[in-house]
């Protein structure tokens, strides 16, 4: 049984071991800790006391953007991020915000098709945007801006 609860300071340490082993070039400790309280919220899952995954977001105005969602790689498959950008989803529909946004590696298929079954749609890319360790990127990967428009209601 998966429990999701928010998380402070005293989680980085949580936090960036799963963001270690999740990303070729990870956040820094101190781009994780600029991003906890303020204009960011997080969601954190947890089995039964153990991290297994978390996203990160942040408000600008009426819109959010997911800055970042991990799943350790021993508990990915279980559908936890599927689950996190769902309670991310319902979050931006509680709190009234007008948009969804994230980016995403263009080499990140799965997660793609993750964003695109959850509602996001592709909205542009951003060129040369992630860095990459594959030499045929020349050391740069473009990264895919997806959105979703939330509370339109139209009549």
């Amino acid at each position: 049984m998966i429990n999701f609860k928010s998380v402070d300071e005293n989680a980085i340490p949580q936090l960036m071991a799963i963001e270690m082993a999740c990303h070729s070039h990870p956040w820094a400790l101190s781009t994780m800790s600029s991003c906890i309280g303020g204009r960011y919220f997080n969601l954190a899952a947890f089995a039964g006391d153990t991290m297994v995954g978390f996203y990160i977001g942040e408000k600008a105005g009426p819109d959010f953007t997911l800055m970042d969602i991990c799943v350790s790689p021993s508990e990915q498959g279980k559908g936890i991020a599927k689950q996190l950008l769902t309670k991310f989803i319902e979050y931006g529909e509680q709190q009234n915000a007008e948009n969804l946004f994230l980016e995403v590696r263009e080499s990140n298929r799965r997660a793609i098709k993750l964003y695109e079954r959850a509602g996001f749609t592709e909205m542009s890319v951003r060129k040369n945007y992630y860095p990459s360790d594959e030499p045929a990127k020349n050391g740069f990967e473009d990264a895919i801006l997806m959105g979703m428009a939330l509370g339109l209601n139209f009549q």
